[in-house]
């Protein structure tokens, strides 16, 4: 019993220390790859769109709802101390600092991370990689790098329109449901929402981009053993990209705090 209890505990550690060197390497790769030639702009284009494009609807929906449901509890819930007045200062804070950045890089964890973990598995199990190789490219420059830059690219994009989308839902809700003017609830998004604001969130969704493709590609290319192999890379895509965009805002919240602290 206790002998089982160890060993799982030590495999779960080897593969996660596993993961995590594999993603350095994974990373120092990318880089060198990046800053030599050619560059595949055309393939990176193509992320680009199709992880924005084809994102942007789920992102919309799950933003509005955030933005709604935020104005109203808050609003319910501040209503019975006078303080309907500061819903629109708190949930547009929270909205551009926390909720907006965190669940685009959920939903692109959930969509984009599992898809290109899947596609590269089953690229991998098809010999398509090893093709690549035989003709003298890189898997990493032509298949890697594209989809880590789409990522970068369209995650903060997307994130902006989360802002905006979750704001005006916000606007809606304190319109019909808390007796709160248009004018008077963007008034006060535009005098307490900062710069530093915007910036932070901007900067986690950067990361969490990163964080999202370099787990997809990386457990994509570790597929070995066909196409049930694949469904496992996926699943530990989605579970690790997940975990990590939610311990690593902490941390970057953290930072910022101490940054505001500071100026």
């Amino acid at each position: 019993m206790i002998y089982d209890v160890t060993a799982g505990i030590g495999s779960r550690l080897t593969r996660t220390l596993r993961y995590f060197g594999g993603i350095y390497l994974l990373l120092l790769k990318s880089i060198y790859e990046f800053l030599s030639k050619p560059i595949y702009l055309d393939l990176t284009i193509q992320q680009v769109y199709h992880i924005g494009t084809r994102s942007l609807p789920l992102v919309l929906v799950t933003s509005a709802a955030i933005g709604m449901v935020m104005t109203l509890q808050f609003g319910l819930g501040l209503q019975k101390f006078g303080g309907t007045l500061y819903v629109p200062r708190i949930v547009s804070v929270s909205l551009v600092r926390e909720l907006s950045p965190v669940f685009t890089g959920l939903m692109i964890a959930g969509r984009v991370g599992a898809g290109i973990a899947s596609e590269l598995g089953s690229m991998s199990v098809t010999q398509q990689i090893d093709a690549i190789r035989a003709l003298g490219t890189s898997p990493i420059k032509k298949i890697v790098i594209p989809r880590i830059l789409g990522t970068v690219i369209a995650l903060p994009l997307l994130t902006v329109f989360s802002n905006v989308v979750g704001m005006v839902g916000g606007i809606f809700i304190g319109a019909t449901e808390l007796n709160l003017t248009p004018e008077f609830y963007i008034n006060k998004i535009l005098t307490t929402v900062t710069l530093t604001d915007y910036i932070s969130g901007l900067v986690k969704a950067f990361c969490f981009a990163f964080i999202i493709s370099l787990s997809g590609c990386y457990y994509g290319l570790q597929v070995r053993e066909g196409t049930r192999d694949v469904g496992g890379a996926t699943t530990r895509t989605v579970v690790m990209s997940s975990i990590l965009v939610l311990v690593v805002d902490f941390f970057l919240t953290k930072i910022f705090f101490i940054w505001d602290k500071w100026n």
